[in-house]
């Protein structure tokens, strides 16, 4: 006669499956999106906190009358850090006026790159970071004209708060990566790489070839150059791609943390893989990449293993302009339509809000803030 199984580990294996399926169940579908806010004003770029807060610069191409909000409500909002800081843009040097790039880092500052333009009178460009519980300024650099000349556009930035280092994508007339050492209060501007540079390929959106302003503010066809740019979880791998491009490169952020001589890193650059024409990205723990999809409404995935493949496709998805990590597996992205601003069109502006703040469930590992 045979004995019977071991009850106790029998016991412990059905806990174990009974545990995975509960556990399994309670996790949304992969590409689920769940709506966050519906806004009259436009988000430009949006953050979450690991508690789960969110926070959103207003786009300086369809400016509202605040420039950095906190989400409050699913149509609510307040200025943030408070409203001094969002007084009229121009109005004085502490102020925000062109407010674009925001991450949250893993100390709760956040970080916001205003590069000042987009205005009858350009104001100087500056980085700034508050803390989010105390609403306090908690870092503050002012870039000078060599690291940010005229026809910069710092847009989008990583934060490595552990090391004080921020990598910004400058996708002005002369695309660069600025990195700021916020120790030591210094920055430096890394141009003339072909990576940085936009692919002649089509800006295309609902159908449509974009222009952009061009030299001499002459409309062209749109062609952007760096513009998503994230950090690996480790801090040791800076990725970035053009607007206009195919293509996702990497380079070690260890030769910007010392210094390294332009050549180094421009040899050190690789190519990671494809990726859509796109605005945002965020890079998670596991080392996925999440690229926003211009063209086809929507947001794709590079996985660690270099397989490009989409994650969502939703036709409220005119132009999602960046994504960012908040708590758990949660990607957190701003739509925009910023397609349909005279920025892009040279005609008057067709947007119809409301402007959109959305999540998706990824299934990964998130990096929340970044």
């Amino acid at each position: 006669m045979m004995k019977p199984l071991y009850s106790p580990l029998l016991a412990t294996l059905l806990a174990a499956s009974a545990f995975t399926l509960t556990a399994n169940a309670a996790q949304p579908e992969v590409g689920k999106v769940e709506l966050v806010a519906e806004l009259e004003i436009t988000p430009g770029n949006v953050t979450a906190s690991k508690d789960g807060r969110v926070f959103a610069s207003v786009h300086g191409m369809r400016r509202g009358p605040v420039q950095l909000v906190e989400i409050t409500g699913n149509n609510a909002y307040a200025p943030f850090p408070n409203d001094a800081w969002n007084a009229k843009p121009g109005s004085g040097q502490d102020v925000l006026n062109t407010p674009h790039g925001v991450v949250i880092d893993g100390q709760d500052r956040l970080w916001v790159i205003d590069h000042g333009n987009w205005m009858d009178k350009p104001q100087p460009p500056k980085l700034l970071a508050f803390d989010i519980n105390t609403r306090e300024l908690a870092y503050r650099h002012d870039f000078n004209g060599w690291v940010a000349p005229a026809g910069q556009i710092l847009q989008d930035l990583a934060v490595d708060g552990e090391r004080g280092f921020v990598y910004v994508a400058d996708c002005g007339l002369d695309p660069a990566i600025v990195v700021v050492d916020t120790k030591k209060g210094t920055a430096r501007r890394f141009r003339g790489h072909p990576s940085l540079a936009a692919e002649d390929v089509e800006l295309v959106v609902e159908g449509k070839p974009l222009l952009f302003p061009g030299e001499g503010g002459r409309m062209a066809p749109a062609r952007v150059g760096i513009n998503p740019i994230t950090l690996s979880a480790d801090g040791e791998t800076l990725y970035f791609g053009a607007m206009n491009g195919t293509s996702w490169y990497a380079v070690p952020a260890r030769l910007f943390r010392e210094g390294a001589a332009d050549a180094q890193i421009a040899s050190a650059i690789t190519r990671v893989g494809a990726k859509p024409i796109s605005d945002g990205a965020a890079t998670d723990a596991e080392g996925n990449h999440f690229i926003t999809n211009l063209p086809d409404n929507g947001v794709d995935v590079l996985t660690a293993k270099g397989e490009l493949k989409p994650l969502v496709r939703d036709e409220r998805f005119l132009w999602a302009d960046n994504a960012h990590f908040g708590p758990d597996s949660w990607l957190y992205v701003a739509v925009n339509q910023l397609h349909r601003n005279p920025i892009f069109t040279g005609a008057g502006d067709t947007g119809v809000p409301p402007y959109l703040i959305v999540r998706i469930w990824t299934g990964t590992q998130g990096q929340p803030g970044r």
